[in-house]
């Protein structure tokens, strides 16, 4: 074929765009979304031109390079970029062959380290490995986490060598103001040994006397010692938490730049725009202002097991180790479907965790798993403050509240008038509404090991530590009975209260609202003033499902002291407990003017535990102040008969028995009453004891004669004299086993009997 025959080839039907790598991600750069060329030729996404440190948006006028390395092609904000340090050495540079400062290099040089960054400890290695860069690039599901890992990273890392200074500072004062205190008790004591040597030899003190004198300085240095730890701490608690409000600022500025990113449908990570109807309302990029939750908790779960996957990861966690908070935010949300979810996983993880007690070693390094926490080991950090922590870097709008609250030491009728009672916890916004969360609370119970319980524990010899659910998003109206905040706003509730009325609430626990419970009178006040007879009253109303297996057991003791006798009588004998249609209550009859003390108790039990006949371990579920300014009668002790309650409705609910003829605790009758129920189940062997005051109940034994016809069961009683009788029912079980070769009767029912004898 001739030259000039040949044809050329057919031009394409289009020319394809030409594209750039984004130095940040790799992938490629189309005209509409580039930045750059920047000086040293390197392109960008709008969205990767981020500093590299903190991961702040930047742009061509506000970004800066590396002053101390040409070689480095990241970009860096103002304030992180690095910046040589006088103290430095010339930055050697590889460049045809030589180094910057005209000498050759063999090829072996290796390149400096970035001016300004340290040697970092990489927290996800197997070991700890030094890196010229904060953070290798680590590869993450983009669509499932709001936050760049190697943004959150970053900041983690720098929040961390914030963290480092502020503990140094800590460790140079209380080295500095122990190196004082010992001074000056040094000088102290040797003017006073001074002192006494010098009375001594002019006879007016003896040798004793120097004992006494140094027993004095001694507990005058250890409470002076007491005052400046107190002191101390509380400044370093004061400064740690400024810093971490700052830092859970900054975490949360992530989040918000990747929210309002996402709004705006792009998403850097793809490279492309997404918009979708079916997407669920995004999370507020800033907190709300405090308002009523929108529902109650029981709307969003009645049942713990809808967090089932979530608390077993958190239970996992708890038990392993993680070194950085950013690893420990993803591996608990990793099946986090809600912000719920994010909040309840932290919320467990410190409970199961129980940081209370912990044991961390003398030389702790923050680059290991117990070094996340050393806030906790130096006492700088609380509960509180490291639950902040967390949900910052889950995305969560979270704050700290100082108020009082109802702790330990308080009894009913107490006045906050100093900070006794001073306390802090947090909200959260979660599902719409802020909501209350105390982690403290939460993980503080201790119970018997030997317990039956289906609630998660961790095990301690013969102790057990026990979280409760009550306070992971407790509704206002149940939260306000313990916790009071500084700010009424942040009582969250349509129409708040005073520190006055605070004081007049029922001390009551968590048992309380866990068992559905409430007043039946409202305005039912912490001091309940009894009448001139001594009669006072508290009545609590049960939900259907309450009624149906709780019991409720009670103490009365004297309200200044731990007495629980008067006149040698049990002060329990001066206490009626009774069901009354759908409310348990207990009618108190005071014997003296002195103050007393009402502790209800209660638990859940199914009507075959109880005809075990095994011990029942009762909670206190409430406590009341019972005042009486004066009495006009003279009180009598009820009949010495079994403890709990009066009456049928117990013998009803777990042993199935129907009362045919007396319904009410308290029976009036003649010399003669005959009791009359129905059995649903089977029982056997029914015993009834008859007691009275100041009689011999060896006297009353042939009184009362029982029998079984069909499923009727009869109890006839005669009554020797006229007076005040309490009667006891006992029986079993037919299936119930024998126990150590007996059959154990079990106590169904009393009954308060005023016989009339004509």
């Amino acid at each position: 074929m001739l030259l000039h025959e040949v044809r050329p080839k057919r031009a394409p039907l289009y020319f394809p765009m030409v594209k750039e790598l984004c130095h940040r991600c790799g992938k490629p750069v189309y005209p509409t979304d580039k930045v750059g060329p920047l000086k040293d030729s390197t392109f960008f996404h709008q969205g990767c031109f981020k500093c590299y440190i903190c991961g702040t948006r930047l742009a061509l006028k506000t970004y800066c390079n590396n002053r101390n390395n040409i070689d480095d092609q990241e970009v860096y904000c103002n304030n992180h970029v690095p910046n040589a340090n006088p103290h430095d050495p010339p930055v050697q540079t590889k460049a045809n062959g030589k180094l910057s400062n005209g000498n050759h290099t063999n090829g072996s040089e290796r390149y400096p380290k970035d001016a300004g960054l340290k040697d970092i400890k990489i927290a996800h290695a197997l070991k700890a490995t030094q890196v010229s860069k904060p953070y290798p690039k680590i590869k993450h599901e983009g669509a499932k986490y709001i936050v760049d890992y190697d943004a959150q990273t970053r900041l983690e890392l720098l929040h961390r060598e914030d963290e480092d200074k502020l503990y140094q500072i800590f460790d140079e004062n209380r080295q500095k103001e122990l190196n004082e205190f010992e001074h000056e008790t040094k000088e102290e004591w040797e003017q006073a040994l001074a002192d006494f040597a010098r009375k001594y030899e002019k006879g007016q003190v003896d040798r004793k006397g120097k004992e006494d004198l140094i027993r004095h300085l001694t507990i005058k240095r250890e409470k002076k010692l007491e005052t400046i730890t107190h002191r101390r701490k509380e400044r370093e608690r004061m400064k740690t938490t400024e810093l971490i409000d700052k830092q859970a600022e900054e975490m949360l500025n992530l989040f918000r730049q990747a929210r309002l990113e996402r709004v705006s449908g792009f998403y850097p990570e793809h490279n492309e725009f997404e918009a979708s109807s079916s997407d669920p309302p995004s999370y507020p990029t800033t907190p709300p202002p405090p308002m009523p939750p929108s529902c109650s908790k029981r709307h969003i779960y009645t049942d713990t097991s809808v967090f089932d996957q979530i608390d077993q990861i958190a239970i996992s966690v708890a038990q392993s180790e993680v070194t950085t908070f950013t690893d420990l935010i993803r591996t608990l949300t990793d099946g986090a479907r809600s912000d719920i979810d994010k909040a309840r996983a932290i919320y467990r993880w410190i409970t199961v965790k129980n940081l209370n007690v912990m044991v961390f070693d003398n030389d702790l390094d923050v680059n290991t798993p117990m070094g996340l926490l050393r806030g906790i080991k130096y006492g700088t950090e609380s509960y509180h403050v490291l639950f902040k922590r967390l949900c910052s870097y889950a995305g969560l709008h979270c704050v700290v509240i100082k108020g009082y609250s109802k702790s330990a030491g308080y009894q009913p009728g107490f006045k906050f008038d100093d900070s006794r009672f001073r306390n802090t916890w947090n909200a959260v916004f979660l599902d719409g509404s802020w909501r209350f969360v105390q982690c403290n609370w939460g993980a503080r119970h201790l119970v018997n090991a030997k317990e039956n319980s289906r609630t998660q524990v961790q095990r301690d010899g013969n102790l057990r530590y026990e979280y409760d659910d009550h306070y992971f998003m407790t509704d206002p109206e149940e939260f306000i009975y313990e916790f009071f905040p500084q700010d009424a706003e942040w009582q969250l509730l349509p129409r708040p209260i005073s520190l006055k009325q605070f004081e007049t609430l029922p001390f009551v626990r968590s048992l309380f609202f866990r068992y559905g419970l409430r007043f039946t009178d409202s305005n039912m006040p912490a001091v309940i003033q009894a009448d001139k007879t001594g009669a006072a009253t508290i009545s609590i109303s049960m939900t259907p499902e309450a009624m149906d297996n709780l019991i409720f057991h009670y103490n009365l003791r004297f309200y200044d002291g731990d007495e629980t006798e008067v006149n040698g009588m049990s002060l329990k004998r001066f206490v009626m407990q009774s069901m009354v249609d759908d409310s348990i209550v207990f009618r108190v009859h005071a014997p003296t003017t002195r103050p007393l003390l009402l502790d209800i108790f209660a638990n859940a039990v199914s009507p075959g535990h109880y005809l075990t006949g095994q011990p029942i371990k009762f909670k206190s579920v409430c406590k009341f102040k019972i005042t009486c300014e004066s009495l006009n009668v003279i009180m009598v002790p009820l009949p010495e008969c079994a403890s709990g309650e009066w009456g049928p409705a117990k013998a009803y609910r777990l042993f199935g028995l129907i009362p045919l003829t007396h319904e009410d605790a308290i029976i009036n009758c003649s010399q003669y009453c005959e009791i009359r129920f129905r059995m649903l189940k089977p029982l056997v062997e029914f015993v009834a004891s008859l007691h009275r005051n100041r009689t011999d109940d060896r006297h009353l034994q042939r009184c009362c004669i029982t029998s079984i016809r069909d499923d009727e069961v009869i109890v006839k009683v005669e009554f020797p004299d006229e007076g005040q009788y309490g009667l006891d029912i006992y029986t079993r079980d037919a299936s119930q086993p024998n126990i150590n070769g007996k059959q154990l009767l079990t106590h169904c029912c009393k009954y308060l009997i005023n016989a009339r004898v004509d």
